[in-house]
This record gives structure tokens, C-alpha cells and sequence, in this order.
């Protein structure tokens, strides 16, 4: 209420507020632009990294096929932690709490919906249609295991927590959740607290926006950014409005967005058993890529990459490993990104 006041009595608003923007931008936009003043956001999104007006005012004549990014450090620390130290998840939250990165409930950051604030931004500055936080599926790394960062990375991954934003047949996918990324793609190599967006347009091919996502300092050069900017139009006079054009558009329920998925099960070590488990994949129409295993005795890991197809008939797949006898228990289900 404060901001939309502000707005209306001709005052220009610089915040770094993304919750706000997320769940509220779109007539705050629309406010200002009435009004004739500046909405700024810069700090919303990306910490130190200048992401705001790239995406809403260098980039607005690139048709934007693909926005993916690492938005929040306090989760890609602990990832980091897990993967380069074989810290636990526990472990590294504690670490990332004792340095500042997390806070002392650290469920926004670690459930994805910070995350999933960031990508509601970018996906409606990005793609010109208003995408409200209530339509981001979002889905944490509280239940990654550090087993699971060990074996994935003898297989050539690392465990990310991304968020997406794509422009698909059907209309907009926006969702955030952890996924296996190959260690050669230029996101793999964001460690620590570090944030990274990655763009995808039809003429400008790939950019790739990185920087430091976390902690005081960052944020407050994003904000100071916004307020110079501010004073300088109120300086000189100049009637102002955002940048920002929104349209109506459509969005893709996340159950029909193709995914494919990493999967670990316990099973037993008998003849058999993978052909149960395919015929299962193949019943729901999900086929297998890779499959390894590792055998202990009486049991063993089973550790299956299906194919990309529909999100729905994925889970319906996993869903259907607890009901086979030969199957003990199914550790860990995780997308894999960039495999397509």
C-alpha cells in the first residue's frame, strides 16, 4: 500500500523487494506508468548482477526463446559445499547460516521459493506477460543426498538449483527445482554464492549474467544503482515511466513440460529386475537412456536417465517403483536439464 501510494502521489520507488514485485508488479507497473515516474528493481533480481535492464530494455527487440538461472546463493553454497567437500546437507546449511549467507530460517531459500520469486520477475520482464509467483512451480533441495552428488558426478553432472523460464509451444514454463546439469555446461561452474542467468535468444544466441547473489554488498550497489538513476531523471526534469510493456499470454501446466529424470532405486539383485522396471517405463511411455549398476550381495543400485517426455507421465512412472516387490526403496528422483 505504501508503494502503490507513493506511485500515485508522483514519487519514484526504487526496491529490492521480490516478493513484492513478484506477487504485486504487475499494477505496480501499471501505477507508475500512469503516474509518469520509475519502478525500480534492480536488487529484486540477481543480487550485484545487472539483470533487470538487460532483460527489460537492452534485450526487448531479441525474441527470447530460454531464461535458466542460478538465483539464489544461499542454496548454491550448500550445493557447492555438497559437491566439492562431501559436506552433508545439514553440515553445509550450518556453514552457509554461520557466514551470512542463509538466514536462521532459511525456508524461503532452501523450499525454492525465493527462487521461484526471481523467476516469476524475469520470466514477465523476459516474455512481456505478467507471470504471478502463485504460477511457479517450485521444488526445494532439502531432500538432496550427498550420495546422490557422489554418484551423479562420476557420471559427469552436478546437482543445481535452477530456475527456468521458456517459451514452449503451448505458452510459458516457469518452475524452479533442483536438476543434474553436465559438468561442461557453462552453469556447472557456478560455485559458492555466486548467481548466474543464462539467456537464450534467436539472434543474440547465448549470454550468460553472473555474479555475486548474496549478502549485503551486492544488493545495496543494485539498490544505490536504482536510486542514482532515480535522482538523475528527477533531476533533469523528465517525465518517466518503466520500461516495461506486459501482455496477456498463456502458461504450460507444468505436467506437460518434457523433463527427464535421474533416478536412484534399491532393488533386489536377481534376475529380472530391470526388465520389470522398463516394462513399467514403457507402460507409462517413458523410455530409458542410461542404466547402471551396482550390486551388493543380495542387493544392489539400480541408477536409471529416461528419455525426456511429459512431466505427468514421469512421476506417474516413479510413482509406480514403490509398488514392485523387487524394488526395496526409491532414494532420489531428480530432472536432468539440458539433455535434450
Amino acid at each position: 500500500e505504501l508503494v502503490m501510494a507513493a506511485l500515485r502521489a508522483g514519487k519514484p520507488v526504487v526496491t529490492a523487494n521480490k516478493e513484492l514485485i513478484a506477487t504485486s508488479g504487475a499494477s505496480l507497473i501499471a501505477a507508475a506508468a500512469e503516474a509518469g515516474v520509475q519502478l525500480l528493481f534492480e536488487a529484486a533480481v540477481g543480487g550485484g548482477i545487472p539483470i533487470v535492464r538487460p532483460v527489460s530494455e537492452t534485450l526487448a527487440g531479441e525474441p527470447i526463446n530460454r531464461i535458466v538461472g542460478i538465483v539464489n546463493g544461499t542454496t548454491n553454497y550448500i550445493l557447492t559445499r555438497m559437491s566439492e567437500h562431501g559436506a552433508t546437507y545439514d553440515e553445509a546449511l550450518k556453514e552457509a547460516q554461520a557466514l551470512g549467507y542463509a538466514e536462521s530460517d532459511p525456508t524461503a531459500d532452501v523450499s525454492g521459493a525465493d527462487a521461484a520469486a526471481k523467476a516469476a520477475i524475469l520470466a514477465s520482464l523476459g516474455f512481456g506477460t505478467w507471470v504471478g509467483l502463485d504460477q511457479v512451480h517450485h521444488e526445494g533441495i532439502e531432500a538432496i543426498d550427498v550420495a546422490d552428488i557422489r554418484l551423479v558426478q562420476e557420471r559427469g553432472y552436478v546437482v543445481k538449483l535452477l530456475a527456468f523460464a521458456e517459451r514452449l509451444p503451448g505458452g510459458l514454463s516457469v518452475r524452479v527445482h533442483p536438476a543434474l546439469v553436465r559438468s561442461n555446461h557453462p552453469l556447472a561452474a557456478i560455485r559458492g554464492a555466486t548467481n548466474a542467468v543464462l539467456i537464450e535468444g534467436s539472434s543474440v544466441g547465448e549470454l550468460l549474467f553472473s555474479g555475486p547473489g548474496a549478502g549485503g554488498g551486492p544488493t545495496a550497489t543494485a539498490v544505490l544503482g536504482d536510486v542514482i538513476d532515480a535522482a538523475r531523471t528527477l533531476g533533469s526534469g523528465a517525465e518517466s515511466a518503466p520500461p516495461i510493456q506486459l501482455g496477456k499470454g498463456s502458461g504450460v501446466p507444468f505436467g506437460d513440460v518434457e523433463t527427464s529424470w535421474y533416478i536412484r532405486t534399491e532393488v533386489n539383485d536377481s534376475p529380472g529386475v530391470l526388465a520389470r522396471i522398463a516394462q513399467l517405463f514403457g507402460d507409462n511411455d517413458v523410455s530409458i537412456r542410461s542404466v547402471w549398476q551396482e550390486g551388493r550381495g543380495e542387493r544392489a543400485t539400480l541408477i536409471l536417465i529416461t528419455h525426456p517426455t511429459d512431466e505427468s507421465s514421469q512421476r506417474t512412472a516413479v510413482a509406480g517403483l514403490s509398488e514392485l516387490d523387487v524394488v526395496t526403496e526409491v532414494g532420489a528422483a531428480i530432472r536432468v536439464a539440458f539433455d535434450e
